[in-house]
């Protein structure tokens, strides 16, 4: 369950290498190095956006962790397993060496990180420690997901041992722990959903079980149930089904708030921020009844707000999606199959001269078309009507907690978790998010990771450009100074050398659409071969399509 470390310069992995091999199932864990700490719990994530299962990441001492907070979040956003291992100095003092082990020791390390990881802990011995891992695999595969810490002290790592742990079954100590909703609960549900008229399915945090996605399409079509998807979250429904509502976004558009407003029965699927899309649609409490299949609560905490508001439900199911839709199924006397996927519509055109952010999008449509796509990764801009999505691997959601400089991480983790699925892996990043996470590239060239990278490059960090102009225009202030703290030229960065430093092939900055299909065909041959491609396309400056 955990076939590859991402590590971090630094690490201290021999002991921590050799404690996996012996206690994790006896498998020879695969070593991946990374040049920033971010980057390794982003490549974990993106992993576990695709398998479900956890990768171990080793961070270096309080100064990697430090590193990997804002990356951490973000799994604990996302809801993903893994398995976070780091270490501090010795501590007892009398066996820190001068100056370096007492700045990288620290008396509670884990608390760097407590309030949004599942569980943590610090063993104090050999046999702790190996309780301690234990413990962590088990609780990060367990519902609700999110990562898990365990720091290690240095100077026990480094100590000789006076006799190997006594042998023992794993399997013993990783019991099957999955929630279901009682029987009693389903049945009410199925009720409530049969008489519904007006049904609506949120479909928010599922997993990337073809199954399962067929299991969702049947449920759907037998209530006639109006669908929404959420760009926040993987790919759950077709997107271009005659039961979705609207366009897959960030927030609830208006064909998906007016389904809801005109709904007697909403069935949310683990559905991020239920009581915001809830409000989006009118007053609260709604007169739907709300029908809530999700066991997140468990995470809950009062540090981070990440849980939302706290929305009207009046039935609880308190299990996965994934497990309570077959037993809705069994309960209404449906029948799953597998879903049909009729032709997509074709991409229109990319005219000449200046690039948009959706025209970008046909681009790429148009250049892959007749392969299966995976979209790693996708930039705020992104308009969800210009790509279908239509197989739970079309697209693997957003980074979880909104921290820039996540997606090339993600990226590269969950190209390497694809690799033999015949995808091909793209991600279609903003310019600031490729900058801050770059060095990403590396990892993925070092180890052969086919990945297509394209940046929609609009030179800003756009998102506050337009936040400073509704600023400025309530503050009765000149909006054209709204790029100022946000424009990146003067000089303009070139984002095609950077990716080649890490060794990529690079193309860019692509300045015309007339120049983007050979570019593009280009590109995507060095992925079919097994390489990493990089393309940098300046995109005219907004959300237009």
């Amino acid at each position: 369950d955990l076939p590859f470390i991402a590590l971090t310069p630094g690490a201290s992995f021999r002991g921590l290498h050799d404690s996996l091999v012996n206690h994790l199932g006896n498998t020879e864990p695969q070593m991946l190095l990374c040049l920033h700490e971010e980057t390794a719990v982003s490549l974990a994530q993106g992993w576990a956006k695709v398998t479900g299962r956890p990768m171990a990441v080793a961070v270096h001492s309080n100064v990697g962790l430090l590193h990997a907070t804002m990356a951490i979040f973000n799994a604990w956003c996302d809801r993903v397993p893994m398995l976070v291992i780091g270490a501090t100095g010795p501590v007892d003092a009398a066996k820190r060496r001068p100056w370096i082990d007492w700045i990288h020791t620290a008396q509670d390390q884990n608390a760097l990180v407590r309030n949004y990881v599942k569980w943590d802990a610090q063993p104090a011995s050999v046999d702790a420690a190996r309780e301690a891992l234990l413990r962590a695999v088990w609780l990060t595969r367990t519902a609700p997901r999110a990562p898990v810490c365990v720091t290690l002290d240095a100077a026990l790592q480094e100590a000789p041992l006076d006799a190997p742990p006594a042998p023992f079954d794993p399997a013993r100590f990783l019991p099957e722990a999955a929630p279901d909703a009682a029987p009693a609960a389903i049945a009410r549900a199925a009720a409530m959903l049969r008489a519904a008229a007006r049904p609506v399915i949120l479909m928010g945090r599922v997993g990337r079980d073809q199954a399962a996605w067929d299991r969702r399409v049947a449920l759907a079509e037998a209530l006639g149930a109006g669908v929404g998807t959420s760009l926040k979250c993987a790919a759950a429904f077709p997107t271009d089904h005659p039961l979705h509502r609207g366009t897959p976004a960030t927030f609830p558009g208006p064909e998906l708030t007016a389904a809801l407003a005109a709904a007697d029965v909403v069935l949310s699927l683990d559905w991020v921020d239920l009581a915001g899309t809830l409000a989006a649609a009118g007053p609260l409490p709604p007169a739907a009844k709300i029908i809530h299949v999700s066991a997140d609560h468990g995470l809950h905490n009062g540090w981070s707000m990440d849980h939302q508001g706290l929305p009207p439900v009046d039935l609880l199911l308190p299990t996965e999606p994934d497990r309570a839709i077959p037993a809705l199924l069994e309960a209404l006397g449906i029948a799953a199959r597998p879903a049909p996927r009729p032709p997509a519509a074709p991409p229109h055109p990319v005219p000449a001269g200046t690039i948009t952010v959706g025209g970008l999008a046909h681009g790429l449509r148009a250049a892959v078309a007749g392969r299966d796509v995976a979209l790693l990764h996708l930039p705020l801009g992104w308009n969800g009507a210009d790509w279908p999505l239509r197989h739970p691997l079309d697209y693997l959601g957003g980074d979880g907690g909104a921290g820039i400089g996540a997606g090339p991480g993600i990226a590269v983790g969950a190209a390497l978790a694809l690799i033999g699925a015949g995808r091909l892996p793209m991600a279609v990043l903003g310019d600031g998010d490729f900058l801050m996470g770059a060095t990403a590239l590396w990892t993925a060239a070092h180890y052969d990771i086919p990945l297509l990278v394209v940046i929609a490059n609009n030179r800003s960090y756009y998102n506050d450009e337009l936040h400073q102009e509704r600023m400025a225009r309530i503050r009765n202030r000149p909006v054209g100074n709204k790029w100022i703290g946000q424009r990146m030229s003067d000089p303009e960065i070139d984002l095609a050398a950077i990716a080649r430093a890490q060794g990529a092939h690079a193309w860019g900055p692509v300045t015309d659409g007339a120049a983007l299909p050979g570019v593009l065909a280009e590109a995507i041959a060095v992925v079919a071969a097994g390489g990493l491609a990089f393309v940098d396309v300046h995109v005219q400056p907004g959300y237009a399509a």
